[in-house]
């Protein structure tokens, strides 16, 4: 989402903060979004000025006062604590269409809720084709091309007790400058598309357990499905694996591509791919002890 409204916002998180909108409904169209204003906002949630410290001012300063903070154009102003809001407060919001809220909640929950909230509403984000799953915990985004395979090879998984997160089209969120969450779109929740089957409710066939609702991107696995000429998968390929990485919202993912043949089991190689890739960011490199235990055994058998 690349913006988001105030009364959008509100219905978001007016549950969770027991919010009411106290005055300025018609600036239920103010938007926030990355970016917006910030020469004159030093940031989306943030604290004003108490509301008892308005009342220590004389009259014109305390009318100059609220007309800066209006100046602002805040999406809305959030009174903490059932706090009473001032008479010349509501005046000034229902005139400029400035939201209130009101909470009798403290002002650091409430702070710290929404500034979490839209981090992830405005984050960057973008949706890949593939199918995301979790497996062994963790989140792995299996691509290809149509027809390669990805459907039945995710339900082959969750036959084996790994778990899906989205079919077709995944959406990734960018929440943390290494961390990309994906989750699925509303509308394919619990669904998988299989050729020849249509379409299946993963949660209603297998429980609840066989599905996830987000999960971070850690490997992707590629499903090649070209011919290689012969020899052409030779040399240090044979010995590491055709592993590279992919580029997803700036961030590197480890990435491995499995060539599809007649007769290769896919899940096995994706589940055995995912192990590999843990012992990996263990510093545990399987390919990298069998070339030096080869460089030691070359050196215990030289003539010198």
């Amino acid at each position: 989402m690349e913006r988001i409204t105030a009364r959008e916002l509100f219905d978001k998180v007016q549950k969770r903060l027991e919010m009411r909108w106290v005055a300025g409904e018609r600036g239920e169209k103010r938007t926030i979004a990355p970016g917006e204003r910030q020469a004159r906002r030093p940031s989306f949630a943030g604290y004003l000025k108490k509301l008892s410290w308005l009342n220590t001012l004389d009259p014109r300063e305390r009318w100059e006062t609220v007309e800066k903070v209006i100046a602002f154009q805040p999406t809305a102003l959030i009174v903490t604590k059932d706090q009473e809001v001032p008479k010349d407060l509501l005046d000034a919001a229902n005139e400029s269409g400035t939201p209130i809220w009101a909470s009798p909640r403290r002002g650091h929950e409430i702070l710290t809720y929404l500034q979490y909230h839209l981090a992830r509403v405005l984050a960057r984000r973008v949706t890949l084709h593939g199918v995301l799953m979790e497996v062994y915990s963790i989140g792995v985004l299996i691509t290809g091309e149509s027809g390669s395979g990805k459907s039945e090879l995710a339900l082959e998984l969750i036959t084996r007790g790994h778990r899906l997160v989205a079919d077709d089209a995944p959406e990734f969120t960018q929440i943390a400058p290494d961390v990309i969450d994906g989750s699925c779109p509303e509308i394919l929740q619990d669904l998988l598309e299989v050729r020849g089957l249509g379409i299946l409710n993963v949660r209603e066939m297998f429980g609840h357990t066989a599905v996830k609702p987000s999960k971070y991107l850690r490997l992707i696995v590629h499903l090649a499905t070209g011919a290689r000429a012969p020899g052409e998968e030779a040399g240090l390929e044979r010995i590491y694996g055709d592993n590279s990485y992919r580029e997803v919202l700036d961030t590197r993912v480890p990435q491995t591509t499995i060539p599809v043949a007649a007769g290769r089991n896919l899940a096995v190689l994706v589940e055995a791919a995912v192990r590999n890739h843990v012992l990996k960011t263990k510093g545990i490199d399987p390919a990298q002890t069998f070339l030096d235990r080869q460089a030691h055994q070359m050196r215990r058998q030289a003539p010198w």
